[in-house]
């Protein structure tokens, strides 16, 4: 009985403290402090600019036709008309232009059929607003213009209200962000005898103010000479009627009477 009431043995018991290490995460490579957000400048060349420039317009002028096969990319290219400089490329010159402007999102190729055709995604890849969109694709095409010819010549593409739109347009082009790569149109100095100032594309780089009045006054003779290839159009298929019409009532042939 006595046994059954001794107290247990002691137990003793020893701990052990291991110190920790403390782990520190080395700092990301994405970390917001070394990381530039800000998208890097588009930069075209002349060539690249061009067959761009006349994707968005064929999409807007001959949407029946669109996209376009290689050769009526070609076509439109070289255009003698509403092209400012007039260019003479060759196939592989538009299908360079094409794969590097495939790389880059802004254009895209379809496949349906037996033709390879092309799409642009100006509007999307560059990040602006369909009116600023068609100002530089006019831009890219028939090189400096003021905001007056920018809205005539936009007819076709997009039906802006009155000047001062076009002009609010392009303040906001020439404003755009850093964050969104920069401005991407500028207003040159008015030229010597000129009533406005003249607006330029960025896309392929900074434009020399100087380079400004001969790309003008071209512009405005390519303009010229599309009005007049309109008129003498229409005048030749008067003289077609009126020569049938002589035709059918046995009057003598139009301009011999």
């Amino acid at each position: 009985m006595a046994a059954m009431l001794e107290p247990p043995p002691e137990i003793k018991m020893t701990m052990f403290f291991i110190p920790a290490r403390i782990m520190t995460i080395p700092p990301s490579s994405d970390s917001p402090t070394d990381q530039n957000d800000a998208p890097a400048p588009l930069h075209l060349d002349a060539i690249e600019a061009r067959v761009l420039g006349t994707l968005m317009e064929k999409a807007r002028t001959v949407p029946d036709s669109y996209p376009l096969s290689l050769n009526a990319l070609l076509l439109g290219c070289n255009q003698k008309t509403s092209r400012e400089p007039f260019m003479e490329l060759v196939e592989a010159d538009v299908v360079s232009a094409l794969e590097k402007l495939k790389d880059t999102g802004l254009v895209h190729e379809t496949s349906g059929g037996r033709t390879v055709r092309f799409t642009h995604n100006f509007q999307r890849g560059v990040g602006v607003p369909e009116q600023s969109a068609v100002l530089l694709g006019l831009l890219m095409l028939r090189g400096p213009q003021t905001a007056a010819e920018l809205r005539l010549n936009s007819e076709r593409w997009y039906k802006f209200a009155d000047v001062s739109s076009v002009e609010g347009f392009l303040e906001e082009l020439q404003e755009r962000a850093q964050a969104k790569g920069g401005p991407l149109a500028v207003k040159q100095p008015k030229a010597p005898g000129a009533r406005e100032a003249r607006w330029a594309h960025l896309l392929c780089g900074p434009v020399e103010a100087g380079a400004a009045t001969p790309g003008a006054a071209s512009a405005s003779s390519a303009t010229a000479l599309e009005r007049i290839a309109r008129l003498e159009e229409e005048v030749l298929q008067l003289r077609e009627a009126m020569q049938k019409l002589c035709t059918e009532l046995g009057l003598s042939p139009f301009g011999q009477g």
